[in-house]
């Protein structure tokens, strides 16, 4: 019964965030329009940004879904990460309408939301998975120097076309399609020239600023 009335308040919380946007939908309202105490509610998810957070795993879980499927035809790089990015897109079209309201969630200091959380944890591992997966899979292989730290860089990639997709009222957000399908060419370019000794250098110098800010 716990787990039920745990999907319960979860379930009903998704779906009024995509039917009245995050700040139209209250603790109180999810309670009601479930049939439980808002207590109840609470009890389960302290506050709505954890809420944000389940579907922020929801959208991922999607997004990996889908994306792996992607993953299964090969390819090389440039090919995989433009899969991988469209995926993401996908993932994320039913709530677009309150992506605005998602990331001033999200980009609050200690939010539950935020990708960088600790509530956050598994989500991210899964997604920076689905890029490890897509790195070691690409042909031809991945320069051994990049292939630690890329996918990291590449989920922030993904973090940065997902802000600019929330800011993009192009018709089925076009423009946001039109970023990854010039990006992801421009990413594979720089990686394959990173095995010339004259760019090797920077690529080392910008992985070792990467791990600096990230210590």
């Amino acid at each position: 019964m716990t787990s039920d009335t745990r999907e319960l308040v979860r379930s009903t919380a998704l779906r009024l965030f995509r039917e009245r946007g995050y700040a139209k939908t209250t603790m109180r309202g999810i309670a009601q329009e479930a049939g439980l105490a808002t207590g109840l509610a609470h009890y389960y998810f302290p506050t709505k940004d954890h809420l944000v957070q389940e579907l922020y795993l929801d959208v991922n879980l999607e997004h990996a879904r889908a994306a792996r499927l992607a993953l299964e035809a090969g390819g090389d790089l440039t090919e995989r990460l433009r899969a991988v990015l469209h995926a993401s897109v996908d993932a994320f079209a039913d709530y677009h309408g309150f992506g605005a309201e998602f990331v001033t969630v999200a980009i609050r200091p200690g939010s539950a939301a935020s990708p960088f959380s600790d509530d956050s944890e598994g989500a991210r591992e899964m997604v920076q998975g689905l890029y490890e997966e897509l790195v070691a899979g690409a042909e031809p292989a991945v320069p051994a120097h990049l292939r630690a730290d890329l996918p990291e860089l590449l989920w922030l990639a993904q973090l940065g076309v997902t802000l600019f997709w929330v800011y993009d009222s192009s018709p089925g957000q076009r423009r946001t399609r039109t970023l990854i399908d010039g990006v992801a060419p421009l990413v594979g370019r720089l990686v394959r020239l990173s095995r010339l000794p004259v760019l090797r250098g920077a690529s080392e110098d910008v992985l070792a600023l990467v791990r600096a800010v990230r210590a």
